[in-house]
């Protein structure tokens, strides 16, 4: 099932951030908890964590751009 996943917020002030790193592309498979990208905020740089197990379809904010919290950053097919 295709599944959007939106930037969700790490920090009580976090509006934004910046997405520095794919960590998987698309076709590639992941498991629930494996980095799939790198984020970095005013105050911190973190990776994100998938939710699920799944396949990587397609990124919808590049590296270097930014996405506000509730925005879809990717799109996976979730197993």
């Amino acid at each position: 099932m295709k599944v959007g996943l939106k930037l969700s917020r790490v920090g009580m002030s976090m509006e934004e951030a910046t997405i520095t790193k794919w960590r998987k592309r698309p076709g590639d498979a992941f498991t629930k908890g494996e980095a799939l990208y790198d984020i970095e905020t005013e105050k911190v740089a973190m990776e994100v964590a998938a939710p699920c197990d799944g396949i990587m379809l397609e990124p919808e904010v590049a590296e270097g751009d930014n996405a506000e919290v509730g925005q879809v950053v990717c799109t996976i097919d979730q197993a």
